[in-house]
């Protein structure tokens, strides 16, 4: 599936001029190493150690938007060049810093499956520590969205044959959708025009809700309409143990992003959610798109509750998802939805 991109992901396209060349994968290329978002970076000692390489290192040291406590954006490993050898040389996210006068501006190069796959390779060209640096900086964003983008369309190539069934038909029967979500999905609850399924674990619980509401104008697509009508429908369908608690949204920590999923417009929601009477809470993400064969709105939206535990995998895992759902009146053939990080 084409055109799942983030806004983010088209200014790497557009604004900073990506040259790309897609690796092939043989017969006899290994299996990558290393963990989800782990990133390999390849830079002499010295470099590392001056203000080029540390302004690349807070890049990617970043705090993970969203979550209720600061989670670093990737696990960041460095090699010299001269030590980059056929082990490390199989990590699944790999920058190379490229420093030389033979070079007229800063760039970026991409390769996939080089070494082994899945991998990506980023070579960040420049030619000199100080012109590298103003780059990095000026194009941080695109930098961690990229590589985000790619560890979350290995979950959804994953997805393509460990899903969850239970989903998949509900789904199915009540919004005419698809969408694939992690197997360990196995408790559910439907309400109306609302469904919702959970591994109904005390700890590291994952989440996924879909419901529908009638289309009436573009003021859907705002903030303040988002969390009024996300806090009436949790309250009707997601109660507490008692009466009295439900689930509401904090409205203090709530984003609203545009973005291209599919070709088509979605409004992203990234913040916190609480239960109202309670000390419960979490990350959400979600995702609002247009029914237009049914003029409907429909939210997608992946939530955890996880207090002792990190966040940053399990929500990126599940907010993976939301980019496999397929609409009324699109073609529902079960294939991966590669999000294109590259042209």
């Amino acid at each position: 599936m084409k055109k799942l991109l983030s806004y983010s992901i088209f200014a790497i396209i557009l604004v900073i001029g990506f040259s790309s060349c897609k690796g092939r994968k043989g017969v006899f290329t290994p299996t990558s190493s290393g963990r989800p978002y782990e990133i390999l970076v390849v830079i002499g000692h010295d470099l590392w150690e001056q203000p080029a390489g540390r302004a690349l290192y807070d890049v990617l040291d970043t705090d993970v938007p969203g979550l209720p406590q600061s989670e670093r954006s990737f696990r960041i490993m460095y090699s010299s060049p001269k030590d980059f050898d056929s082990t490390l040389k199989l990590i699944r996210n790999i920058i190379i810093v490229d420093i030389s006068d033979m070079y007229t501006k800063a760039s970026f190069k991409f390769a996939r499956d080089v070494y082994a796959s899945p991998q990506v390779i980023v070579t960040i060209q420049a030619p000199n520590a100080k012109e590298f640096q103003q780059f990095v900086e000026e194009n941080s964003k695109q930098i961690v969205s990229f590589f985000t983008k790619a560890e979350m369309n290995r979950q959804m190539a994953i997805l393509e044959t460990r899903h969850s069934d239970l989903v998949v038909d509900k789904v199915d029967s009540l919004f005419n959708s698809l969408i694939w979500l992690p197997s360990e999905l196995t408790s559910s609850k439907t309400g109306q025009d609302f469904f919702w399924a959970s591994t109904n674990r005390a700890s590291g619980d994952q989440n996924f809700v879909i419901y529908s509401y009638p289309f009436k104008d573009k003021d859907t697509f705002t903030k303040e309409y988002f969390i009024n009508k996300r806090d009436s429908v949790m309250m009707i369908n997601i109660p507490g143990a008692r009466e009295g608690i439900y689930m509401s949204t904090d409205s203090a920590n709530v984003e609203v992003t545009p973005i291209n999923v599919q070709g088509n417009y979605a409004l992203e929601a990234r913040g916190l959610w609480r239960m109202k009477g309670d000390f419960m809470g979490g990350p959400f993400v979600s995702h609002t798109r247009i029914d237009t064969i049914n003029n409907r709105v429909i939210t997608a939206e992946v939530f955890v509750y996880s207090p002792d535990k990190l966040k940053r995998n399990l929500m990126r895992m599940l907010e993976s998802s939301l980019y496999t759902l397929k609409l009324p009146g699109v073609n529902q053939e079960v294939v991966v939805p590669e999000i294109e990080v590259i042209n």
